[in-house]
Formats: structure tokens, sequence, C-alpha cells
């Protein structure tokens, strides 16, 4: 199992269940379950100055019984007044993670918000190996500052 820890920008979308700490999103896509644990970076934000820093714990687990390879990333961030901004990249905190049957990769990043709430979304581009690409779908899940009212409906 990998762990890196960066702060670029990620999206999701899928279930919610309750777990230590917050709220974890899960999403299974083809035998590859994504789990997001969202979490407020109250020491990097400046709410003055209309910036929030949000943080997520990402695991990837292959449920498969095939390996698979996390190629790249395309993530979509919406703020608490709608405004989406897009980020696609190659792999995650600088990896290309390779994904046996029963394996997990597990990262931390972040991203910052001019707004107290919002929301993201996105999928990972895999490759199987069998030599096709296949995308998986990454939970929607919703960033909140504490006081803030924006939630994930």
């Amino acid at each position: 199992m990998g762990m890196k820890t960066d702060m670029s920008m990620g999206m999701n979308d899928g279930g919610q269940e309750d777990g230590e700490g917050g709220s974890m999103y899960s999403e299974v896509t083809r035998a590859i379950s994504v789990s997001v644990e969202p979490f407020y970076v109250e020491e990097q934000s400046e709410p003055a100055e209309n910036r929030w820093v949000f943080g997520y714990r990402v695991i990837i687990e292959n449920l498969g019984a095939a390996p698979v390879q996390l190629m790249s990333r395309h993530w979509r961030i919406m703020d608490g007044l709608g405004r989406m901004v897009e980020v696609k990249g190659d792999g995650v905190v600088g990896e290309q993670p390779m994904l046996e049957p029963g394996s997990s990769f597990e990262y931390t990043s972040g991203t910052p918000l001019p707004t107290p709430s919002g929301i993201m979304t996105g999928s990972y581009q895999m490759l199987g190996a069998d030599g096709r690409w296949f995308d998986v779908e990454i939970p929607a899940f919703s960033l909140d500052a504490p006081g803030s009212r924006g939630t994930l409906n």
C-alpha cells in the first residue's frame, strides 16, 4: 500500500457513510472502490481573505481479480457560488500506482476554495491488465467549513 501527502485537487460522486473523524463517501466501479473522507484545514484557511482550505483522504481498493494501474485523474470542483474548476493530470500525488488484486492505495490531498463550502467529484482513468482503459468514478463529496450552511444533497 502506498501513501503520500500532497496539496493538489480532487472530486467525487457516490454514497455517504459515517466514518471516524467525519463523513466517508464511497463508490465502486468495475470492482474498484474509491472512498473519500474530506476535512477542513483551519490552519491554512484565511476566511477574512476569502480562502478556505479543505483536505481529503482517498483510499482506492482493487476488489477485482486482475491488476489495474491508475493513469490519470479528472476532478470537478464547484464552490459555494456554483463556479466550476476542472483539474486534469497524470496519476495522483506524483504517482501512477499499480493496484494488484486485493491491494489498496491511500493518499491525502487538498484544495483551496473562495467560499466556505463546495462540492468535488470526478474520475480516475485506469489501465486494466487486458490493455483496456476505463473510468472509475470518484464519489461526489461535500466540502464544508465549520459553521457554513452548504451540504451535499
